[in-house]
């Protein structure tokens, strides 16, 4: 494809508009023979410094907004404009496979990977085409453009095209919408779940957060809206958006009957019976469940479709239900471990609960004592350890989270997560519950410069032998 064509809302000149490009990049690594460079001021570095590497590696040509030092077809834009236009390309070197597919966008601090799993779960068993993008299927929660685009034109071209419809569900962060990642996409339906603190050592603020997720949900990037309206942001987007909106609540679920086999309510007059657990997930479900009547499937179809859906992956997962119940969950902010905690607690039998958590290093250090407070006060036993410390000390963090801990409450410190673990597991009779949070579905354990494989679902069935 040419470059003219790539960048056809551009004017170039006739030699730099016919070279020829096979693809888009912002990181001069993943660059090879035909490749148009973007330079990207990044967090640390800007990208002009890679421009040589990227040429080294074979890119034809670069857009920047400042020149580099390197000979080499350059397209020079303001700044302001090359996050909006290297979407543009990504989605034009791929064919814009976004045209061919229906899109769901959500966002919000919890939930979205479980609402965009149990969308395309749902979808798929209304033999509709579908799909998700998130935490689950790529690095990031929402993929940088050129990730993104590709992702989306794979799924396309694996989609049945005898089926009638074909819908991805996408998980759109708060920094996918302050850095334009998802710039240029129409969303069939765009649906917020909560805010809760996070993050905020990217956004400074929480008014600067819900900025960012609130931007979502206008007529530039979409149709209809799906809003939680108990969480007081998401009755603020509600007030605010002028889209077609339709309010959730956890009123909508009648009669609700759980346990750690799964739950059964009424929504709009029908049964819904489902393996997923605890409140959370009812709220989820709800979610999932009116994105799906909002893009016109049949409400009584939707509701049978839930005994079909699976657990979503490292969300409320039980890994033993045996006389003490282990369960591994992702909650990884305040809101999101209190409102697993107080499930577990609803569901424990009066029993024990045990929780063990770490906090993130090279993250929000904020929230840590937040968590330890939640943990603590929501637990009869914590055991603070590590989660994922990249380059911070373990140490550091856990001392970081203890200093929020309840007075009084029984605490201990151990940075070996699989030693944490084995503690817990140690600690439990019969009737507690073990908790494991902050990873979830997550196989690795980022230490330092090392990438080690470590899950916590399998960590704890080995322990439990």
């Amino acid at each position: 494809m040419q470059l003219g064509d790539v960048l056809d809302v551009l004017d170039l000149d006739v030699r730099t508009a016919s070279i020829e490009i096979t693809r888009v990049e912002i990181d001069s690594r993943l660059c090879e023979p035909g490749t148009l460079f973007f330079a990207l001021q990044g967090e640390s570095a800007h990208g002009v410094n890679f421009v040589d590497d990227a040429v080294r590696r074979g890119a034809v040509a670069v857009v920047a907004s400042t020149k580099p030092k390197s000979d080499v077809a350059l397209v020079l834009v303001p700044e302001t404009q090359l996050r909006a236009l290297l979407a543009h390309a990504s989605a034009a070197i791929v064919g814009r496979p976004e045209q061919d597919v229906e899109l769901v966008g959500v966002t919000g601090t919890n939930g979205k990977t479980s609402i965009t799993t149990l969308v395309a779960s749902l979808a798929r068993s209304l033999g509709w085409n579908a799909a998700n993008i998130g935490t689950l299927t790529n690095e990031r929660t929402t993929p940088a453009p050129p990730e993104l685009f590709r992702s989306l034109a794979e799924l396309v071209n694996d989609f049945d095209v005898t089926r009638g419809r074909s819908v991805v569900a996408l998980e759109v962060s708060s920094h996918a919408l302050d850095q334009h990642r998802v710039e240029g996409l129409a969303f069939a339906v765009v649906a917020f779940t909560n805010l809760s603190h996070d993050h905020l050592d990217y956004h400074g603020s929480m008014e600067n957060y819900f900025a960012a997720k609130a931007s979502l949900f206008s007529a530039e990037h979409a149709a209809r809206a799906v809003v939680w309206s108990d969480d007081p942001y998401g009755e603020r987007i509600a007030e605010m958006t002028k889209l077609p909106l339709t309010r959730v609540r956890r009123s909508d679920a009648k009669d609700v009957v759980t346990s750690l086999r799964g739950t059964m309510f009424f929504w709009r007059s029908h049964l819904v019976n489902t393996s997923l657990i605890g409140g959370f997930n009812v709220d989820n479900a709800l979610m999932a469940m009116e994105i799906l009547r909002t893009l016109g499937a049949d409400e009584a179809a939707i509701a049978s479709a839930m005994a079909g859906v699976a657990s979503v992956p490292g969300r409320f997962e039980v890994v033993s239900d045996r006389d003490v119940v282990v369960i591994v969950d992702y909650a990884h902010t305040p809101e999101g471990l209190r409102r697993l905690l107080e499930d577990v607690r609803a569901l424990s039998n009066g029993g024990r609960v045990i929780t063990v958590f770490g906090c993130g290093g090279d993250r929000d250090r904020a929230k840590r004592p937040e968590m330890g407070e939640v943990a603590t006060a929501n637990s009869e036993i914590t055991i603070v350890t590590s989660d994922n410390p990249r380059s911070e000390s373990p140490d550091a963090i856990i001392d970081s989270i203890i200093s929020g801990t309840v007075p009084g409450a029984t605490v201990f410190r151990q940075s070996d997560r699989r030693l944490a673990i084995a503690q817990a597991l140690s600690l439990a009779v019969a009737g507690d519950a073990v908790v494991i949070a902050g990873k979830g579905h997550e196989t690795t354990q980022v230490i330092g410069d090392l990438v080690v494989p470590f899950d916590d679902r399998v960590v704890a069935r080995e322990l439990l032998k």
